[in-house]
């Protein structure tokens, strides 16, 4: 039986720039939000605080939920790898708790390759999963249209 993942994702804006997870696959480069999988008995917060934790090795304060979206892989551009894959994305617009601690990857994810400032003025041209969700940034903040997304990449 196949198995729906929980996830959570941080959306953390500062000075005009978001923050995002330097990815490097066969493929190569791509960012995206910080955050990962729900683990059994944990909150969606909790979730979120120990995932940015992991990769970003800073504390972050979580706020509002900012949107929902689901990804089912069979529906996307990476269908070969990805196509039994499902998740459901909670994202939570985040804080850090101090702005300028250095990053310091606790625990990486299999691809991660770095941390970076994504300008919001140019996000355009960044490669940043889901592509769907750049569209909802102005200069200096990020608004969705509505909190459910759907299936998007």
């Amino acid at each position: 039986m196949r198995k729906i993942r929980t996830a959570a994702r941080a959306i953390i804006i500062h000075e005009n720039n978001l923050l995002a997870i330097k990815m490097r696959d066969r493929s190569g480069e791509f960012y995206l939000l910080p955050g990962g999988g729900q683990n059994h008995g944990e909150t969606l917060k909790e979730c979120l605080i120990r995932e940015c934790y992991e990769e970003l090795g800073v504390q972050v304060r979580v706020d509002q939920l900012l949107y929902m979206r689901e990804y089912i892989g069979k529906n996307h551009q990476f269908r070969s790898s990805h196509g039994t894959f499902h998740q459901v994305e909670s994202v939570f617009r985040c804080h850090l708790s101090q702005p300028d601690a250095p990053f310091s990857s606790i625990e990486k994810d299999k691809k991660q390759v770095g941390i970076e400032w994504l300008p919001l003025a140019k996000l355009s041209q960044y490669p940043l999963l889901p592509s769907s969700i750049k569209a909802y940034f102005s200069p200096s903040n990020f608004s969705p249209p509505e909190v459910y997304l759907g299936d998007t990449n």
